[in-house]
């Protein structure tokens, strides 16, 4: 009995100390279990097995879901706003309970803030002690989705790019537009059927070629050679930028006309933003530019037959509107040499009125009268007479004159045609032989009309001037007669009108008085006592004092002279003088009594001619008064009779001195 009590002790000691070690273990796995759960790098909840509330959250899922510890503590899964959403927590939560685990690869939560987040969400039961408890570990997994949808894009776009190059390569082929590709040392590496069209050389033969090529021979427009370092291509490398719409030419050689192309080259980059390739396209514009050539010189015509116009309208020299429109025509139509003949009626010839291009005068020499020749020109069949070679001898046209030294090879004559009738022909000369379009033969016929336009208006002008002239000359010889007709008359010192209009001309033009107006100023000094003309005889020819009567009637005299003459257009403007050469600068004149600056000017004037001629002359009642007199006269009468700046000018001119 003794020996069974003494070993039962240490058995006793022993339990009591493995269940003392077991519950140090015990204690020591919990701890590493809490420094695993708050220290944890995914969200952790522990959820109570029978009634589903969270009894733990760790630090690093409130702050993934923005939600304080105590907004979870005590919270059902699905009260917790990130989850509110989640229809399956409360059917997760039912499969835990059976001890089910549940797993969810993308679920989409929201934060308190409301920011979607993909995470992982695994759920397993646990046994803690005696207890179950189902921890739920929750991993914020947006960044790897996020790498994975662009890697899976990159390798999407990269498949598309390889399956779509064949497509893009067929798009290319099928361009009305050349592409070409260059390497940065501008070798060809890709070139479209179009391109090889527009460059002239097989697609097979292009590539490996460099982008300047000599036998594309690359032009600038105006037809100079393009320099090496002009061209797009090399353009583009040495500045790594876009080159666009830039216009040159290509000529292959032969005599066909060259090709006009845009073109655009664009560099293309890599990834470390170093030149990989040039990419070039080429449009062959020739159409564009052949149009643009033809508008241009549309144009041109236009603004040659604007200023001949401009030349023939607004002068009447005849010189002039040839010498502009000859000018013209050698520019416009590229020739050498031109002229124009004017037909003489009188000796059915053609002379010579103007010309340009010509080495010598023998073309100006008069025509031999016109033989068979003459009925081409006709006004009813006004065509154009063309002789290619001149050296076949075929001149009829040219009327037998000498050209041999002008070395002149292609001749072309157009009839001047004014109002249904040939005036003369104009004459085109060529030295080189040269193939010309409808359009330049347009033009040449629509100079020619220009041409005769310009004669027809000079030969009309001159006519009009001839007609004014003679028609202005009549006027004066008529008025003229009727002023000695009223000397003749009035029994008045002959010649006193004529003196007297002579010497009131020549004191207007020291007042500043036109040539335009002058004319009326002769022809009112003229007519200036043509009102005696309504006087009787025997008040105008009585030899004795006029009584008060008949000196009322005879003041009458200026009033006839309005009435006498404003019925007469052309004398209107005349009528200054005949009517107030008798006012007086203080208004004591007659018929209106005016005053001072009232009276016309060259009324004022005219009264100092007439008294100076006047008592300059000798008349039957009195001899005529020396000049320091009559200069004495007038000089007293200024500021009453006459107006004294008009007598201050006449007496400082020295016109009153003899």
């Amino acid at each position: 009995m003794e020996h069974t009590n003494i070993a039962a002790k240490p058995r006793i000691g022993t339990a009591l100390s493995e269940k003392r070690g077991m519950e140090q273990s015990l204690r020591n796995s919990e701890l590493r279990y809490r420094r695993l759960f708050e220290s944890a790098q995914d969200g952790i909840l522990i959820l109570d097995v029978e009634t589903g509330s969270i009894s733990d959250v760790n630090p690093y899922l409130i702050q993934m879901l923005g939600y304080s510890r105590e907004e979870f503590l005590e919270k059902k899964l699905w009260e917790v706003g990130s989850f509110r959403d989640v229809q399956a927590s409360r059917d997760s939560f039912l499969a835990l309970q059976k001890d089910q685990f549940i797993r969810y690869d993308n679920l989409p939560l929201k934060t308190k803030s409301g920011r979607l987040i993909q995470v992982e969400f695994v759920s397993n039961v646990y046994l803690v002690g005696d207890e179950k408890v189902i921890q739920c570990n929750i991993r914020d997994v947006s960044d790897r989705k996020r790498a994975e949808a662009a890697v899976q894009a990159k390798d999407e776009a990269q498949w598309s790019l390889i399956e779509n190059l064949e497509d893009l390569w067929l798009l290319i082929k099928q361009l009305p537009v050349g592409v070409v590709v260059h390497t940065p040392d501008t070798k060809i590496v890709l070139c479209n059927p179009e391109a090889s069209q527009i460059l002239g050389v097989a697609s097979e033969l292009m590539l490996g070629r460099d982008a300047c090529d000599p036998e594309w021979n690359f032009q600038r427009e105006d037809g100079s050679p393009l320099p090496a370092d002009q061209h797009p291509v090399n353009r583009v490398i040495a500045t790594g930028a876009t080159m666009k719409s830039f216009v040159m030419r290509i000529a292959r050689g032969g005599n066909g006309a060259p090709t006009w192309v845009l073109v655009n080259a664009y560099p293309q980059l890599d990834q470390d933003q170093a030149l990989r390739q040039v990419v070039v396209t080429y449009s062959d514009v020739s159409d564009m530019k052949g149009a643009e050539n033809v508008i241009r010189r549309h144009l041109e015509h236009l603004t040659a037959l604007v200023e001949i116009d401009r030349a023939i309208n607004f002068s009447f020299d005849l010189d002039l509107s040839l010498t502009t429109l000859l000018t013209h025509l050698m520019v416009q139509l590229g020739i050498d040499a031109a002229d124009v003949l004017l037909f003489n009626p009188a000796t059915r010839t053609m002379e010579y009125l103007a010309g340009r291009g010509f080495h010598s005068k023998a073309i100006e020499q008069p025509r031999e009268p016109l033989g068979a020749g003459e009925a081409r020109w006709g006004a009813q069949d006004a065509g154009i007479v063309h002789l290619p070679d001149l050296a076949k001898g075929d001149d009829k046209f040219l009327g037998g004159i000498d050209l041999a030294g002008e070395e002149f090879v292609g001749y072309f004559a157009v009839p001047l045609v004014a109002k249904g009738e040939v005036i003369g022909v104009l004459e085109v000369f060529q030295r080189t032989q040269q193939v010309h379009a409808a359009e330049w033969l347009d033009l040449l016929k629509a100079l020619a009309s220009k041409a005769a336009i310009a004669i027809d208006n000079a030969t009309l002008f001159e006519n009009l001037q001839r007609s004014n002239t003679e028609l202005a000359q009549a006027y004066d010889a008529t008025i003229e007669g009727w002023s000695r007709a009223m000397e003749l008359r009035d029994n008045m010192t002959e010649g006193h009108t004529q003196r007297v209009a002579d010497l009131t001309l020549k004191l207007a033009r020291l007042f500043g008085i036109g040539d335009d107006q002058l004319v009326q100023v002769r022809w009112g000094a003229l007519l200036h006592d043509i009102g005696k003309m309504g006087i009787p005889d025997g008040i105008l020819l009585k030899q004795g004092e006029l009584t008060p009567t008949e000196w009322a009637v005879m003041k009458k005299h200026t009033v006839f002279a309005y009435e006498m003459l404003s019925p007469i257009r052309y004398l209107r403007l005349a009528l200054d003088i005949p009517c107030y050469h008798h006012e007086r600068w203080d208004g004591t004149g007659y018929p209106f009594g005016l005053k001072g600056e009232q009276i016309p000017l060259v009324a004022r004037i005219f009264a100092v001619a007439d008294v100076w001629d006047a008592l300059r002359s000798d008349r039957h009642y009195r001899g005529s008064w020396p000049v320091a007199k009559v200069r004495q006269h007038l000089q007293v009468r200024s500021g009453t009779h006459f107006d004294p700046q008009v007598i201050k000018v006449c007496l400082e001119s020295g016109l009153l001195s003899d």
